[in-house]
């Protein structure tokens, strides 16, 4: 009997439906499996026979078995996956930061209060060595505050640098592994014809979408199963069998920063700037879009807070008559050198104006005749300045004549607020605390005009006449304080400084009137200075005069309070969206019991059914054996 006798179809389907039940089994056996794609097995007609009176039908063939997926839904879930991925661990560490931040028990704000309330009493009782010693003590812990806040900010970047080795470490085992499956893919198909082997590409699919979730991917099939893998903007991880091996490392001129590099034959390329998406990018732009403005944001703060509280301090008078010096002690901007530079020396940066002050770090390149300067906040770029140039910028003073021998991509990175875990209390002598001014201004007793001293202040406490006595007298319509005269402002107020302070008379002298500036010696009742100094509580001197310092503080905790619902907000609606992409692949892709469990039955009646074929095929061929015979 021929192939393509009755004989032959029965046996076709049998082996069809025998393979058919076996693709059924493996796909109900792997209905727990993660990533698994369900497979169907392809039959087709076989090679009809041509006879006399027609072609007659010669039973099945299986041309294949099928894995059921489609590939825009798998690019769709790997998008998502790393939406996700990015998502979650930014929202993780925003809320973090958002925690400490406006906690109101260890933020800054009760900190703030605490101290400026020790200087109220201060203020009521200028004289009471108690109230002064606690002003010292409520000092240090907001210096410790200061320090504390920022220690927690480092440690979630401490925290954050070794999710990024964790994470760098992953994603070149994965990648491992999919050159590795990419190789067996291709031999796979090689051995069988150019048959895809589905389990294979499944578990490289998996790896893939676990791929997805560290950092965006781009995949390109090639013409033998493999699959190069980009990830990033188009950074090649995997080619055919071969991978790059990525590392993290701080490669730049901040020692604490950490940026993703490779190997091109003995050179390093720094690829940080390709990686984004997945948690790896969300950790790289941490650094950048919340630990940094929070840090810089909190240094802003403490240089403002420092820096005003020491010139009003330093124009006081403390209880031994002595001129107040600085009360607090705050370091120097920090000029960190990339690791790379052929330049000797370091710019000198110095704060020249705390309320033009931006929370912000400075990059300076040379562009191979310049120095670029760029602010990282907002990546202005704000001046271009020749060697040894010095410029003014962002409160900022900046002198390049120190540095020399620049070649074509040195650069500096300057921190001018990365202070605030360095402060420190230099006063710890109680009576060392200037509560008091060291001049005092006073209206003669026998004037007879509507005129006043409103009030005295001290605009350079360096001034050696500061203390001389001097006579303010009104004759001949003109204020004259020795050689020196001053026109009445029609104002009213009229505004004299001279060695060293500024007062103002108000309203209409009388000619002759006098007015008396001396020496405070002895005046240790006297809580002007401790006034003023509680008055910076109130007074804007953040953000161009525009910002109190706890008003700074509050902006800060609302910027990382919008950054972390806005964080939150986009993972719950990623997550969403990431579950959407399952389900549609899990539609499409995964097994359904029910239907491969109506497939066993369909299956097992048509094997069932072949095997009669087969039966009755013997038994007409022992029928005409039989008539043979006969």
């Amino acid at each position: 009997m021929s192939g393509g006798g009755i004989f032959g179809v029965g046996t076709s389907a049998l082996l069809a439906y025998q393979r058919a039940l076996q693709v059924t089994g493996h796909n109900i056996a792997n209905v727990g499996t993660e990533g698994y794609s369900r497979q169907q097995l392809q039959l087709g007609t076989s090679q009809p026979l041509n006879s006399g009176f027609g072609s007659l039908g010669t039973g099945v063939t299986t041309t294949g078995v099928r894995r059921v997926v489609d590939q825009f839904v798998e690019a769709r879930l790997g998008m998502n996956l790393s939406g996700a991925g990015y998502e979650r661990t930014y929202a993780e560490f925003a809320g973090r930061l958002d925690t400490l931040l406006a906690d109101p028990n260890s933020g800054l704000a009760p900190a703030l209060s605490q101290f400026f309330a020790a200087l109220e009493d201060v203020a009521t009782d200028p004289t009471s060595t108690a109230a002064r010693q606690q002003l010292i003590s409520q000092a240090q812990s907001l210096t410790d505050r200061f320090a504390q806040l920022e220690g927690r900010i480092e440690d979630q970047r401490s925290i954050a640098n070794g999710r990024i080795s964790g994470t760098v470490d992953e994603i070149n085992q994965l990648a491992t592994s999919i050159a590795q499956l990419n190789r067996e893919i291709v031999e796979a198909r090689g051995r069988s014809g150019g048959r895809d082997p589905n389990d294979l590409l499944d578990r490289r699919d998996e790896l893939i979408r676990d791929l997805s979730s560290l950092t965006s991917v781009k995949t390109l099939e090639q013409s033998d199963g493999s699959v190069n893998i980009y990830i990033g903007r188009g950074q090649a991880l995997v080619v055919g069998f071969e991978q790059t091996r990525l590392f993290a490392q701080a490669m730049g001129a901040d020692p604490g920063r950490l940026d993703i590099g490779f190997r091109n034959g003995s050179a390093t390329v720094i690829a940080t700037e390709f990686m984004t998406g997945g948690e790896l990018g969300a950790l790289l732009d941490l650094r950048d879009t919340l630990f940094d403005p929070a840090s810089n944001g909190l240094g802003r703060i403490a240089v403002s807070l420092v820096d005003s509280f020491n010139e009003q301090h330093a124009a006081g008078m403390d209880l031994r008559g002595l001129a107040g010096g600085a009360f607090f002690e705050r370091p120097d901007p920090r000029v960190y050198a990339n690791l790379g530079n052929v330049a000797s020396g370091i710019p000198d940066l110095a704060i020249s104006d705390v309320g033009a002050l931006e929370a912000s770090d400075y990059q300076l390149r040379f562009d191979g005749d310049n120095w670029v300067l760029r602010r990282l906040a907002d990546g202005e770029r704000l001046a271009t300045l020749a060697p040894g140039d010095s410029l003014d910028f962002d409160g900022l003073s900046l002198d390049l004549s120190g540095v020399s021998g620049a070649q074509r991509g040195d650069s500096f990175l300057l921190r001018p607020l990365q202070v605030a875990g360095d402060l420190s209390v230099r006063i710890t002598d109680p009576r060392a605390v200037a509560a008091a001014l060291p001049v005092r201004a006073e209206a003669a007793a026998q004037n007879t005009g509507a005129a006043s001293l409103r009030e005295i202040s001290i605009v350079d406490p360096a001034a050696a006449d500061l203390r001389n006595p001097i006579d303010i007298e009104f004759t001949g319509g003109q204020f004259v304080v020795g050689g020196t005269s001053f026109s009445p402002d029609p104002s009213g107020d009229t505004t004299i400084e001279l060695n060293g302070w500024r007062t103002v008379i108000r309203g209409t002298p009388a000619e002759g009137d006098r007015f008396e500036v001396r020496d405070n010696a002895g005046g240790v009742g006297d809580n002007r200075g401790a006034l003023a100094l509680a008055g910076l509580a109130r007074q804007r001197t953040l953000a161009g005069g525009t910002t109190s310092l706890s008003e700074g503080y509050a902006e800060l905790v609302a910027d990382v309070g919008v950054k972390t619902r806005r964080a939150s907000i986009n993972a719950e609606v990623q997550g969403r969206m990431l579950a959407d992409a399952r389900a549609q692949r899990e539609n499409i892709s995964g097994v359904n019991l029910d239907e491969e469990a109506a497939n066993l039955l369909r299956f097992q009646q048509a094997y069932q059914a072949s095997a009669q074929v087969i039966a009755v095929a013997g038994s007409m061929f022992d029928t005409l054996l039989a008539a043979v015979r006969r």
